[in-house]
This record gives structure tokens, sequence and C-alpha cells, in this order.
């Protein structure tokens, strides 16, 4: 016969708790402003300064991707903290890493174009439309590399 409460915790004392796992921060955009290049692209050619607009709003667009690779790469970066946790997944980290030089490319590229007066508003539409959806695809595939990486349960345990 028990004679007094029971005491039981509910929950651990926070000296007791197992240290949660640690999982990299969600990664930065790759790249600057994308909705205001977007926008920007949206104002009709004809408008004044229409290709002015276009190059203010590249320019962090240039710079956030430039970040973006700084902080995924290197032996320090995301991506070598997603191989050490599975190292299943280096050929996604690879496919991103060329994905960023292409990228990279890719807007150094699109600033000269903008920047001659000969190139028409319509090729550098399509030329920004192009990077805006290949931006796009890198965020994704980039995103499904961490779920993959941090989420994904591959059996085993008890």
């Amino acid at each position: 016969m028990v004679t007094g409460p029971i005491q039981q915790p509910s929950v651990a004392p926070p000296a007791v708790r197992p240290p949660a796992a640690r999982r990299p921060s969600p990664p930065s955009p790759p790249a600057g402003d994308l909705p205001a290049l977007a926008r920007a692209l949206a104002v009709p050619p004809g408008e004044p300064r229409w290709r002015e607009r276009v190059i203010v709003h590249l320019t962090p667009v240039r710079r956030g991707f430039a970040e973006h690779v700084r902080i995924t790469e290197g032996p320090a970066g995301l991506y070598a903290e997603v191989l050490a946790q599975a190292p299943r997944l280096h050929r996604g980290v690879r496919l991103l890493t060329r994905e960023h030089a292409a990228i990279v490319a890719a807007l150094a590229d699109l600033q000269r174009a903008v920047e001659r007066p000969g190139v028409c508003a319509e090729e550098l539409r399509r030329r920004i439309d192009d990077l805006l959806r290949a931006l796009s695809r890198h965020r994704q595939r980039g995103a499904d590399l961490l779920w993959q990486a941090y989420q994904t349960d591959l059996g085993g345990e008890t």
C-alpha cells in the first residue's frame, strides 16, 4: 500500500535532457530580392529607366547569390556539414555546386547584357525569366537535399 503521492516528473530536468540534434540553419535564400527583380521585369520596357531599374534589382541578386555560395561551399560550409551527416548525398551536393557555377556565370552574362543598350528588352526578359526559373529550381533542390539529409529515416534503429 502506498501512503504518499508518487512523484514522477513528466519532463526530465534540463540537466538530464539529451541535447537536441544539431541541424543546420535553413539555407539562406539563394539570391537577394527575387520578387523585386521580377517586379522590375514586369514593368513595360518602354517605360523610362526600365533598364536602370532592372540593373538596380539585379545587383542585390548577384550579391545574395555570391553570399549563398560562400555559406554553402567550402570546408566549413553547409554542404560539408550535410556530407558529414549523410555521405550518401555526395551526388546531390556535386549537382548543386555545379549549378552554382552555372548561375554565377549566367548572372554575370546577364549583367553585361542589361548594361548594353543594343540588347533588346524581349531578349533580356527571356534571359531573366530563365534565370528566375533556374534559381527557383536550385532553391528547391537545396531544400530537398536538406530534407534528405536530416529528415529521411533510413530505418535500422529501434
